[in-house]
This record gives structure tokens, C-alpha cells and sequence, in this order.
């Protein structure tokens, strides 16, 4: 895959997280894929992925994630982006960066460093 190739797929994925659809994000990986949100333990399978994202997302009543900056040094693409969520009625504005490790059009392997006071906070009202 080229890097440009890589950042498109990339794209569409940070795109298709508006859409809330579990089945959808989890085609993204491949079947061994790794989802690594850093402040939590690192979840491995697609079935593992499938739960954890819908038990994560499971009160989220809408997302929109700005892409502020991208870039591909081969197979690994670096996305900072501003998640905009919605939670029930409270809205969560959080500042990400993922690294994406690509595998033949897939993520083999997603980190994303935020910082979890930051997305905890608004909840607790």
C-alpha cells in the first residue's frame, strides 16, 4: 500500500465513526487487529473490538471527529484530531492522537493517546 493509499483509508475510518456503526469500525482491522486506547489495557480480535467499542460508544448519542493534521511514513499514519461527542445531552471535546499501523489496506494496530480526565470531566457534571 502506498502511504497516500494508507491516509485515505485513515480518513474513512475517522469518517465512518459518525455513523456509530460497530460492524462497520471493527471491517477497518484486520482479524488479529489491536485497538490500544492508552489509558486502558489494549484489545486484540475483532469479536474483542466489536465489544469494547459498542460497550464504549454505548451512550453516545452522536460523534464528529475534525481531522486537524495527517501524515504516513509508510505503513504507520499519524492522525491528530479533536473527537466533538455527544453523550446522552453532554458534549465531550476531545483532543486525540492515533497512530495507525496499516496491514495490506487494514489496521493491524491503533494507539490513541488522549487524556481521560479530559473526557471523564463533562461527565461528572
Amino acid at each position: 500500500m502506498t502511504e497516500a493509499r494508507n491516509i485515505e483509508i485513515i480518513r474513512d475510518f475517522i469518517d465512518a465513526w459518525s455513523r456509530l456503526d460497530v460492524d462497520e469500525l471493527v471491517s477497518f482491522f484486520t482479524e488479529d487487529g489491536v485497538y490500544h486506547n492508552m489509558p486502558l489495557q489494549p484489545v486484540q480480535g475483532q469479536a474483542a473490538l466489536k465489544g469494547f467499542i459498542e460497550k464504549f460508544i454505548a451512550d453516545w448519542t452522536s460523534t464528529e471527529w475534525d481531522l486537524l493534521a495527517i501524515s504516513a511514513s509508510g505503513d504507520t499514519v499519524f492522525a491528530e484530531r479533536l473527537d466533538r461527542t455527544k453523550v446522552g445531552e453532554t458534549s465531550v471535546d476531545l483532543p486525540c492522537c492515533g497512530v495507525f499501523e496499516m496491514s495490506d489496506g487494514k489496521i493491524a494496530v491503533w494507539r490513541d493517546y488522549f487524556d481521560m480526565a479530559t473526557y471523564m470531566r463533562p461527565l461528572k457534571g
